[in-house]
């Protein structure tokens, strides 16, 4: 885990009822994140995802915002190719260090649990750009966005060019990202980008409330393949690959324990009480969604 300079953590996980909840955890810096952060949480994503009392991941901020994004207090190296690796272990050490804000991405990409931001405050820079992988965004009604880049002379990160154009478009996407200027939640909730603005001491309520309903009736290995497959849906180049993985998925889930369940519960009319673990009901389906190398 990251400590800050005042011996805090960098981030805080708390679980309760089913439901994970992130805190950054650098009030003063406006929860700036490091690299080593990002390599931190990325080891958090894993330990959340081997625990199968975690239906759902909800990430918010302490304080007055929920992130400015990267850590610039090394100043203009910030950025520079440190040919270091993305994690302790050096892996890529031989080539050209990846933008670490794609590599917290690519990890929210793959994760097996819904994904919802309570976004508490501003979010700038990788501080929005990392909420584009989660599933559910609720806002503050007084927090803004900045896709703040090219008014720092580089250009968008944690995979965004991918990611926000599918989500609002991309006419409003090269308007935020080349203008740089601050988005309010109004404006995010007319694009698509959030969907509620509620008052801010209600966000992290409200967001895990979100995240509660998209869990608490589905089996859990449904949960999982049905948010992997919606995402990597978008990867398609003709229905025909949806199509593929649904008929697998179909088949094999229909026959299993899970599906028994829920059709015994539905003439029953009571509550469904499914038997699998994702960690294990999951794992025959990851071949659809293979890691694909940098």
């Amino acid at each position: 885990m990251t400590t800050t300079a005042d011996g805090k953590t960098a981030f805080v996980v708390d679980r309760s009822d089913g439901i994970a909840l992130v805190t950054f955890n650098r009030p003063d810096q406006l929860n700036t994140l490091s690299r080593r952060t990002v390599v931190d949480l990325c080891d958090a994503l894993d330990g959340l995802e081997d625990d199968d009392s975690v239906r759902a991941i909800v990430f918010t901020g302490a304080g007055r915002a929920f992130s400015a994004g990267a850590d610039l207090s090394g100043g203009p190296g910030t950025f520079r190719d440190r040919r270091d690796g993305a994690r302790p272990d050096g892996t890529g050490s031989d080539t050209p260090s990846r933008d670490f804000g794609g590599i917290l991405a690519l990890r929210l990409f793959a994760c097996t649990r819904p994904l919802v931001a309570a976004i508490n405050g501003d979010a700038v820079g990788l501080g929005v750009t990392l909420t584009l992988p989660m599933d559910v965004r609720i806002v503050a009604d007084g927090a803004r966005f900045g896709f703040v880049f090219s008014r720092r002379g580089i250009v968008p990160e944690a995979c965004s060019s991918w990611f926000l154009p599918r989500i609002v478009g991309i006419s409003r996407a090269i308007e935020w990202t080349t203008s740089g200027r601050l988005v309010g939640a109004a404006e995010a909730l007319e694009a698509g980008l959030v969907r509620a603005v509620v008052p801010a001491g209600d966000v992290v309520s409200v967001a895990s409330r979100y995240a509660a309903e998209m869990v608490e009736a589905g089996a859990p290995t449904s949960v999982a393949a049905i948010r992997n497959m919606m995402w990597h849906g978008l990867t398609q180049s003709h229905p025909v690959g949806a199509h593929r993985v649904e008929s697998d998925l179909v088949r094999k889930l229909g026959s299993g324990p899970d599906a028994a369940e829920g059709i015994r519960a539905f003439i029953d009319k009571r509550p469904a009480q499914f038997p699998t673990p994702v960690t294990e009901g999951i794992r025959p389906f990851r071949k659809w969604w293979p890691e694909i190398a940098f």
